[in-house]
């Protein structure tokens, strides 16, 4: 079974823009000079600041909580799998020496082939079940913690008044003042409202 990785998506934390410009003219040249006078003001009285979604990643309690809930299930996943793969191999293994030995009739030898397939088909039947039932566990959990900083940016911002928040991810952001990064105010903002939740996740 392949390793799952818990990710959030970056499509996902671009979401996180409290206000959107797209309403905003287009500048092109047709536009008269009183037109871009106003586009330059709007833009004039944006307020912006970002956060660094690798921070929140590796900071935020919540996250670590299920990082490691999941990486439990995960290897239990894999133990399970690994159990059932041994077993069928031992039986194959049994199965072959028994042909060699002429310890088998016939029949006795297509029966206990097909009951060797019938094993492995209820193999990857499990293998397929339990990787869905963990991927809808990751989907569940990585909804839970976008809508987690959704919630809490838009209670911090109604007291901050920004235009708009944008997600940092690696160089997403071509450039950016030091200034606008409120990343550890929305960590510390986030734990604390996890911790008032007593740790539900």
């Amino acid at each position: 079974m392949k390793k799952i990785l818990l990710t959030l998506s970056v499509a996902a934390m671009l979401g996180m823009g409290m206000t959107s410009c797209n309403n905003q003219p287009q500048k092109n040249d047709t536009q008269d000079s009183s037109t871009k006078g106003s586009i330059a003001d709007s833009q004039a009285d944006m307020k912006i600041a970002y956060v660094e979604v690798d921070s929140i990643m590796s900071q935020y309690q919540y996250w670590k909580d299920v990082m490691k809930l999941m990486q439990g299930k995960e290897a239990n996943i894999q133990k399970t799998l690994q159990g059932k793969q041994q077993s069928l191999q031992q039986a194959a293994a049994s199965f072959q020496q028994g042909i060699q030995s002429n310890k088998f009739s016939r029949d006795e030898a297509q029966q206990i082939q097909a009951n060797l397939q019938m094993q492995a088909q209820e193999g990857d039947q499990l293998q397929q079940r339990l990787s869905n039932e963990y991927q809808k566990e990751v989907s569940k959990y990585n909804q839970a913690l976008s809508d987690s900083i959704h919630h809490f940016l838009a209670e911090y911002n109604k007291d901050k008044k920004f235009t708009l928040i944008l997600a940092k991810q690696g160089d997403n952001i071509l450039y950016a003042n030091n200034a606008l990064d409120i990343t550890d105010q929305v960590v510390a903002g986030l734990n604390k409202r996890y911790k008032g939740m007593g740790n539900k996740k």
